[in-house]
């Protein structure tokens, strides 16, 4: 299989990001323990042939079993038997199990539906997230003796980067230059969602520490019983990234724009929050749409139809055609998701006359609306409709139904002054060649530095009047 590698575009905002000193470097001076000579390879000796990603590895005989977890409450001290399995699909796993991880993982008043039975089915039942494309589930399953499900994984096995959002073709690159094949490689993460979030869902047991334990071992092994590069954990919660550090596991960080509702009664008094300039150019914006004739609505669950996906879809691959590149979600993922996710899911779409002419995915959890996909009809352009659908509907919706925030999606530095601010994000990821492991961490390390200066400058610079942030 030709695996291709993408050119990607840094932010302007991070300017440009190689792996320089410390790095992948030919400095004479560069030195790693036992490991010189590997790394000089990147650049000066010819690339050993490589062996195409294998994607049918085999899950059969992984199973870790009779693991001993000493519950701790003050009234037992019986020793629980736990057992973790390997399954090829989420389908495997009763969705009640799953949920009541991912709730337990969250908690109800945070609710992340991305995490949920219903949205990562969905994606592998309409062919979205499946070994045909490159997206091979690998999730894992712990279970007490009594079969009750006590924590849970997403994750893929992976033939190659895109998707994802946290970007290491660099890190394929340097790989294959060094005479060692990337993919696969383990990812677990939500598919084609840069949604921060837990990624190692634990039920709210005393012993759920140990569990967090047991899984992790899990999957390292399980990267070494693949002979996998690496394993990536992306977009996880703050709380895993400090964790994982213990664990061998390389830390990274990057940026994304979130809306924070600060108790606003209504936009306008969001807008006065902003500078003038800023409020003004909002306010031109929006009266944009009813000059062009334009309705915008917002549905929830069973108000969007199946005309409306169809036409949804429409929108999506002109995007992808036009921007993209690639169309990750199928036809098929809009109509299972929507029938599957109920009143979790908002489509915020934009009529002329009687016609859809635009729209954006959104989905609604417990304190946060996540703002997904957008698209309009080809060949056609609306001035500030974008804005409109994407960012402003979304704020509207957020305070009227009182929630915290709205996470608008990864890049997008546009965002930054109609409200949306930088937020830290959090990926971990475990190298098996140590070699490796030294050379990225360094790179991780200086990126780190990057991020940090660039959210100080933006939030200081930022379109809110002093003293409210």
């Amino acid at each position: 299989m030709a695996v291709a590698v993408a050119v990607v575009r840094p932010s302007p905002f991070l300017g440009h990001i190689d792996f320089g000193i410390g790095g992948f470097s030919c400095r004479k001076d560069f030195r790693i323990a036992s490991h010189t000579s590997k790394i000089k390879a990147l650049f000066w000796e010819s690339k050993k042939p490589l062996n195409p990603p294998e994607m049918h590895l085999s899950i059969d005989g992984f199973t870790l079993t009779k693991i001993n977890a000493k519950e701790e409450s003050a009234d037992t001290d019986k020793a629980k038997t736990v057992s973790v399995s390997v399954v090829s699909s989420i389908l495997e796993v009763p969705s009640s199990g799953w949920d009541a991880c991912c709730l337990d993982a969250t908690g109800p008043e945070k609710f992340n539906p991305f995490l949920s039975h219903g949205f990562l089915s969905s994606l592998e039942e309409s062919g979205s997230a499946v070994k045909e494309t490159g997206w091979l589930p690998r999730h894992i399953v712990a279970q007490d003796e009594d079969a009750n499900i006590l924590g849970v994984i997403p994750l893929y096995l992976k033939s190659h980067s895109y998707g994802e959002y946290v970007f290491d073709h660099s890190w394929a690159d340097a790989y294959y230059r060094y005479g060692s094949r990337y993919y696969p490689k383990l990812q677990c993460c939500v598919p084609f969602t840069p949604v921060p979030g837990p990624r190692i869902l634990l039920r709210n047991t005393s012993y759920k520490d140990q569990v967090f334990d047991i899984l992790v071992h899990a999957m390292k092994e399980l990267a070494v019983k693949f002979q996998v590069s690496s394993l990536h954990i992306t977009f996880s919660s703050e709380n895993e990234w400090h964790a994982l550090k213990d664990k061998g596991f390389l830390q990274r960080t990057g940026m994304q724009y979130h809306w924070k509702n600060r108790n606003y009664k209504n936009f306008d008094d969001f807008l006065m929050d902003m500078k003038q300039s800023k409020r003004k150019n909002i306010r031109q914006e929006r009266k944009k749409i009813p000059a062009q004739n334009l309705k915008m609505k917002r549905l929830r669950g069973y108000e969007i139809k199946a005309k409306h996906w169809d036409t949804f879809y429409t929108f999506y691959r002109n995007t992808t055609d036009n921007k993209w590149g690639t169309a990750y979600l199928t036809r098929d993922f809009f109509h299972i998701m929507g029938s599957k996710m109920g009143d979790n899911v908002m489509l915020i779409v934009a009529e002329e006359g009687d016609e859809l002419v635009a729209g954006a995915l959104n989905l609604i959890g417990g304190d946060t609306i996540y703002g997904r996909l957008w698209g309009c009809l080809p060949r056609v352009y609306y001035p500030s409709l974008h804005f409109e659908a994407c960012y402003y509907q979304a704020i509207e919706a957020a305070i009227e139904l009182n929630l915290e925030k709205v996470e608008a999606g990864a890049q997008g530095e546009h965002k930054i002054q109609r409200g949306y601010l930088p937020v830290t994000t959090y990926s971990c990821h475990y190298l098996l060649d140590e070699g490796f492991k030294q050379v990225i961490g360094n790179f991780l390390s200086r990126e780190t530095d990057q991020v940090e200066l660039v959210t100080k400058l933006i939030k200081e610079s930022g379109p809110f009047k002093v003293g409210v942030i």
